[in-house]
């Protein structure tokens, strides 16, 4: 197998990491970093140290460590690698990839890749079809509900057909819960100040709803290419404000004051930052509705959630954690008619999958049914980093490029920059209350 080289430029965010979280036969050891001194690189590279000092499968990563404020100009012209990973600051994120992908780098991102509607020029020109492979990293495809909320969309004698609701209640409804001060590695997870300036990070209109977009397109029309323009109407969009105390920052930072940056939204120090965001969008004609909600942190012994409900014309799928479950993800399918006509096609489609999706098994729970899902098949939001990878590792081998691929990332972002323009225009936003779920 070829043996491709990595570059990672400005590791900012610890999802830059999670990319080398294990070793891959096609990928040289040799890592080739870039970015300014500081404490920012320095994370990174401890994460780095902790997975090849690790005892069950050590990774065995050799960092070579460019220190500089010429960062991107130096990994260019040296140009070392063939791959570049970056996941840091969103704000100049896009301008690096169409930088980096016009001097013949492939590129693996992460999410967001764009903010703002004038940096819409460089997605595009990023996208062309004469470009260099060029992905985003949606570890959520990889989530094993999500892959089942997949399956059986995909089988009318269970799902049917997509339901339109004629009172406007969605088809699919998504909803992501996350929280700023969480766990990753086994350790609390330090960000950046600049993590909660939205002119850098983004809204949270523009970063995580990607996620729910994106699990959207993928789910209802696979191989299908969506155009913004063709495909894709706005009717709601709304963005507010999480509350987070100096005290709450500082714990998340380990910075004792906030950035000048962000003192405007700053009162009796308290940040009002806006990393929430919903839309209400139809997409070749079938209504969705995402939000993604921010909190400071967690229940006990919770952490990030997700709610996944698809309407269908023969049963509903849908995903949930329930605290008195202990927050574990579940799938589950609700018959509109006589549940016992569903157990026969139900188990014919976990029999069709059992060879790549060993031992899952149905259970019955009043008017409901489950699908229980072997403890070997729950891979963990961090392994999904690798498995994403791999991924865009093997299209990069074989050539084989899944055509909407490009399409469907331009139409993506652009619909959430459109949606953000929209909530933030006082004439069209929505509240919050007027959403229909």
């Amino acid at each position: 197998m070829k043996q491709h080289t990595i570059a990672v430029l400005n590791p900012g965010h610890f999802h830059a990491a999670l990319s080398l979280r294990d070793s891959h036969p096609a990928l040289a050891d040799d890592v080739y970093v870039y970015a300014p001194d500081g404490e920012e690189l320095q994370t990174f590279c401890n994460y780095i140290r902790d997975f090849n000092a690790r005892e069950q499968s050590p990774t065995h990563w050799n960092l070579y460590v460019y220190k500089g404020e010429d960062s991107l100009e130096v990994l260019i012209r040296e140009h070392k690698a063939d791959i570049v990973i970056l996941a840091g600051k969103n704000n100049s994120k896009i301008a690096s990839i169409e930088q980096l992908n016009r001097a013949g780098f492939s590129i693996f991102a992460d999410k967001p890749w764009v903010t703002e509607e004038k940096n819409l020029e460089f997605l595009r020109a990023a996208l062309d079809s004469q470009r260099p492979l060029t992905t985003d990293i949606m570890t959520e495809r990889f989530e094993i509900t999500t892959v089942l909320q997949k399956m059986f969309l995909a089988e009318p004698d269970v799902f049917g057909r997509p339901f339109v609701d004629p009172h406007g209640k969605p088809t699919i409804f998504k909803e992501s819960v996350h929280h700023l001060l969480k766990i990753v590695n086994g350790k609390p997870l330090k960000r950046p100040p600049w993590y909660f300036d939205v002119n850098i990070q983004g809204e949270g209109i523009v970063d995580v709803t990607t996620h729910l977009v994106d699990m959207t397109q993928w789910m209802l029309f696979p191989g299908e290419k969506i155009e913004f323009a063709k495909d894709i109407q706005i009717q709601k969009a709304a963005r507010w404000a999480t509350t987070v105390s100096l005290e709450k920052f500082s714990a998340i930072t380990q910075h004792s004051e906030f950035p000048a940056s962000v003192l405007e939204n700053v009162k009796n120090s308290v940040l009002q930052c806006y990393c929430n965001g919903e839309i209400e969008y139809r997409v070749k004609g079938i209504p969705v509705h995402i939000r993604v909600l921010w909190n400071v942190e967690p229940p006990a012994g919770s952490g990030d959630t997700h709610y996944s409900l698809i309407r269908g014309t023969k049963a509903n799928l849908s995903v949930r954690q329930l605290s008195e479950k202990n927050y574990q993800s579940e799938f589950l399918i609700t018959p509109h008619s006589n549940p016992d006509s569903f157990v026969r096609p139900v188990q014919a489609v976990l029999d069709k999958h059992q060879k790549d999706y060993p031992g899952l098994s149905l259970r019955r729970e009043e008017n409901d049914f489950i699908i229980d899902i072997p403890q070997p098949l729950r891979t963990t939001h961090e392994q999904h980093f690798g498995e994403a990878r791999n991924v865009f590792l093997e299209m990069l081998e074989t050539g084989n490029e899944p055509a909407e691929l490009r399409t469907n990332i331009v139409s993506k972002y652009t619909l959430l920059v459109e949606a953000k323009k929209k909530a933030l225009d006082p004439s069209t936003s929505s509240g919050q209350a007027e959403f229909k779920s």
